[in-house]
């Protein structure tokens, strides 16, 4: 419904009728009067709406007017628009609220109505095009259609939106509204045929311009513009036109050019593929194998991949042709989808062949590598099991050997002819293996049957020579059994005689490490027992020696050279002698070493009597002390200032003991340099008694400095000697274990008998979880009596606050919020002002003068209540 008594601007829709009606050759000068007949009326709903309406009576009567006006209203209402309260009469008489309302209606209805952007319409759709196009411009905000406008710049923005060289806009200036709005009413007539009809002075003199002017006024703009919108909208369908067919263009320049390199290297790969050119050996085809596999992981999954991507790259190409109705790609002749999938089922037909031809190949040479690599293998232990063995069957070495050499040459012979009867078998297993090597037709087998041939050759010579040395050895045994026996029975009795002297010279020469005088008084009894079986000893070597001496006697008389020593035994009579001699001489540096071992052991033993006898006085006297001042510090015998005379006292008299300490430690030195590791008169060690005494400094110490911590806290918070002894007597009585020390639960147990609300429930151990934060605040879990009086005497006695020293400060400062260092050094100790000028800040109050210095936050920061 239209607000008829809402359209007052007469001037503007003035303008705005005579901008259409001087298409037609006519104009208007007052609407109330120039309407009133309907003929003007009728004219611009033709005009404006490009319809032919009714044939208008042109008589001059009344009745002709008011049917006129009919007709124009008749024609407003086809068009959708609902009058109310209007009648051609009122437009007949010249009402002119009724007239301006009607001209308002067609204004909405044909101007501003059908102007839609992103689904919004009229008035919104005005309003949202008015945004979007003076978005980028500075100063400009079109929130409405009447003080967004006062400043003229929207005006501006929208004429260099569309038509930046009519106007610079960087040259105008919020602050003249005036200029800007006839710039852009003047530009507006002159340049893009939309009358003026709005005035400057009027828009800006109003606090709030009339809302349906400036949408009449700026709806001519749209109309004016409507056309560049238009050629923008068609230059963007053009565009998107072209970069979609550019982007078709573009996908099928790739498709060609992929399946041309796709195509080149399918044609490349297949000749590859189909050489079935043999090689001689499983290195060269191994390569081609690993060549293959390269093929396979590294040069084929791309191609695949790019056929994939080919295939992807094809549909969607004919889908967005299909989509943009264009007609289906065709590819060049040869690069159809069909074409490259039939040249990749090629391929892949002779990777298969390949593939399987590598492997069958692969397989053969697998089998004759293994059988040439069996002949050498088995040519090669054949040839280091004869090496040497024709000189060993050709020397003459039994001509000089002993019986037992004889027999054992004998025995090795056997043992040689039974090996080379098991040799036999290999010999024709090396044979047949080169025979199947010639039969597969085996590259390198010349030179496997020349090897062939020397080994059958020389395994017939090894048969010859056998024989022959077999019949030699046999023959010389019988010459040699005569002297065996002698040497036979030498070996038997020089063997274990040896093997005593060994043991007794190993006996003589070791080393040994005793640690008391029993350890070496045993080694001196054994060693008195050996010497005791000497002269027994040398009879069995007279003996042994007596044998030899028969052997070379017998040999003289019959002849025999003999070939060497003994054969059943390397020991000759000169080494039994040497050895013997040796014993001789170790029987008395032995006897000496263990007489000086025993003088060092008397030594270190008079050693540990000497330890022994000052660390058994030393700890006990340790451990009493100890003990001692546990009870000093728990019994509280007099007062504070006594009880801290009597450690002191008793401080001296330990720290008198030291000498003793010392001695010990020169005795513990001693020891130590002499390598004694025990001591079975004490059982103190040095650590031990050192850490003891270290232990009892320090407990002295601690326990006086308790003392005068306690006599500190009795003196600052007013304890009386008999409230302290109160709270050591309470103290003492949960402190269980006299361990100086009291366990949570002891403590809490303490805390009742004193009156403490701690029970076991929530309250009570509310209260007790903030008593133990205050009395342990590592959460050792243990309270000292230390804790226990500081805690005590904060709750029965008053403390400094930081609010008392800020007061405090504020009377020195004479009631201000900031002191100054004149004032901090008349009123303090020199040390004591010094130290509070170099750690105040300096005073940032609106109230504060040069040099002013802040004792509110240094006063907070003494309690721990800020961060300075």
């Amino acid at each position: 419904m239209v607000d008829y008594h809402a359209a007052t601007n007469n001037p503007t829709f003035t303008a705005w009728c005579n901008s259409h009606l001087r298409k037609s050759g006519t104009q208007i000068d007052n609407i109330e009067e120039d309407f009133r007949d309907g003929l003007k009326l009728m004219l611009l709903l033709e005009v404006i709406s490009g319809e032919r309406l009714p044939k208008p009576e042109r008589g001059k009567m009344r009745v002709h007017k008011i049917n006129n006006v009919n007709k124009a209203l008749d024609f407003i209402a086809s068009k959708g628009v609902k009058l109310v309260s209007i009648g051609a009469e009122e437009i007949v008489d010249g009402n002119a609220k009724m007239t301006l309302g009607m001209i308002w209606t067609i204004i909405l209805r044909f101007a501003i109505q059908d102007i839609s952007v992103e689904e919004t319409s009229a008035k919104e759709g005005l309003l949202l095009w008015c945004q979007r196009k003076t978005a980028p411009y500075k100063n400009v905000n079109v929130q409405n259609f009447h003080i967004s406008w006062k400043d003229g710049l929207a005006f501006n923005a929208l004429i260099h939106r569309h038509r930046p060289e009519l106007i610079d806009y960087d040259k105008l200036r919020k602050d003249d509204p005036v200029t800007n709005l006839n710039n852009a009413f003047e530009v507006a007539e002159r340049y893009l045929d939309i009358p003026k009809m709005l005035d400057a002075e009027d828009i800006v003199n109003t606090a709030r311009p009339d809302e349906k002017a400036i949408m009449t006024y700026v709806s001519s703009f749209y109309h004016a513009f409507s056309g560049a919108q238009k050629a923008e909208t068609a230059a963007n369908r053009i565009c998107k036109v072209l970069a979609v067919n550019q982007e078709n263009e573009h996908l099928m320049e790739d498709y060609e050019k992929l399946a041309s390199d796709l195509l080149e290297w399918i044609r490349r790969t297949i000749p590859w593929l189909e050489n079935r050119a043999p090689e001689k050996t499983m290195t060269e085809m191994q390569q081609k194998l690993e060549d293959f596999r390269d093929y396979r992981r590294v040069h084929k999954p791309p191609k695949v991949q790019e056929k994939c991507q080919l295939e992807i790259n094809f549909n969607t190409l004919q889908t967005k042709l299909r989509l943009s109705n264009r007609p289906a790609f065709m590819p060049s002749e040869g690069r159809m989808v069909s074409d490259i999938n039939g040249a990749w089922h090629k391929l892949e037909g002779a990777e298969k062949g390949y593939e399987e031809w590598l492997l069958n190949e692969i397989r053969r040479l697998e089998r004759l590598d293994h059988l040439a690599e069996k002949f050498r293998q088995k040519a090669a232990i054949h040839e280091s099991w004869t090496d040497g063995k024709e000189v060993m069957l050709t020397q003459n070495d039994y001509e000089t050997a002993t019986l037992s050499e004889i027999k054992a040459l004998l025995k090795k012979h056997e043992a040689f002819e039974s090996d080379l009867a098991a040799h036999q078998d290999r010999v024709e297993q090396i044979a047949a293996i080169a025979q199947e090597l010639n039969e597969l037709d085996y590259y390198d087998s010349p030179s496997v049957n020349a090897r062939c041939q020397n080994i059958c050759e020389q395994w017939d010579a090894l048969g010859s020579l056998t024989q022959s040395r077999r019949e030699s050895l046999e023959r010389t045994e019988k010459q040699l059994e005569s002297i065996d026996e002698l040497y036979l029975e030498y070996a038997k009795r020089a063997a274990p005689f040896n093997n005593w002297m060994e043991g007794a010279m190993e006996d003589l020469q070791d080393m040994f490490i005793v640690h008391n005088i029993e350890e070496i008084q045993g080694l001196i009894t054994a060693h008195e027992q050996f010497k005791s079986t000497l002269p027994e000893a040398n009879k069995e070597r007279e003996a042994i020696q007596a044998i030899h001496a028969e052997v070379q006697k017998i040999a003289q008389y019959n002849g025999i050279k003999l070939a060497g020593n003994n054969p059943y035994t390397t020991i000759t009579p000169q080494s039994i002698d040497s050895k013997w001699d040796k014993v001789q001489k170790l029987v008395p540096q032995r006897d000496q070493a263990l007489q000086e071992e025993l003088s060092r052991q008397q030594s270190n033993d008079h050693l540990r009597r000497q330890f022994a006898n000052q660390a058994n006085m030393i700890g006990p006297w340790v451990q009493n002390k100890m003990e001692e001042i546990g009870r000093i510090s728990i019994e509280m015998n007099g007062t504070l200032e006594d009880q801290l005379t009597h450690l002191r006292q008793y401080e001296q008299s330990i720290i008198e003991y030291k000498p003793n300490i010392d001695q010990l430690e020169g005795d513990h030195q001693l020891i130590q340099e002499a390598l004694i590791f025990d001591n079975k008169y004490t059982t103190y060690t040095m650590e031990h008694l050192r850490v003891g005494w270290e232990q009892l400094l320090t407990t002295i110490a601690r326990t006086i400095n308790e003392i005068e911590n306690q006599i500190l806290t009795r003196d600052a918070k007013g304890i009386s000697q008999e409230q302290l002894h109160e709270y050591r007597t309470s103290f003492n009585h949960f402190d269980k274990d006299h361990s100086g020390v009291l366990a949570a639960e002891e403590f809490k147990a303490c805390l009742i008998s004193l009156g403490y609300d701690v029970e076991n429930n929530k309250q009570g151990d509310a209260e007790f979880a903030r008593i133990m934060g205050i009395v342990d605040p590592n959460n050792s879990g243990a309270v000292t009596f230390q804790a226990f009086i500081d805690f005590m005497s904060r709750e029965t006695t008053d403390t400094d606050t930081a609010d008392q020293v800020i007061a405090s400060f504020k009377i020195l400062a004479g009631d201000k919020n900031y002191i100054t260092a004149e004032e901090l050094r008349r009123e303090l100790p020199p040390d004591q002002a010094e130290y509070c000028i170099a750690r105040m800040a300096p005073y940032t109050g609106p109230d504060g003068i040069p040099g002013a210095l802040d004792y509110m936050s240094f006063s907070t920061a003494l309690y721990g209540e800020s961060d300075l």
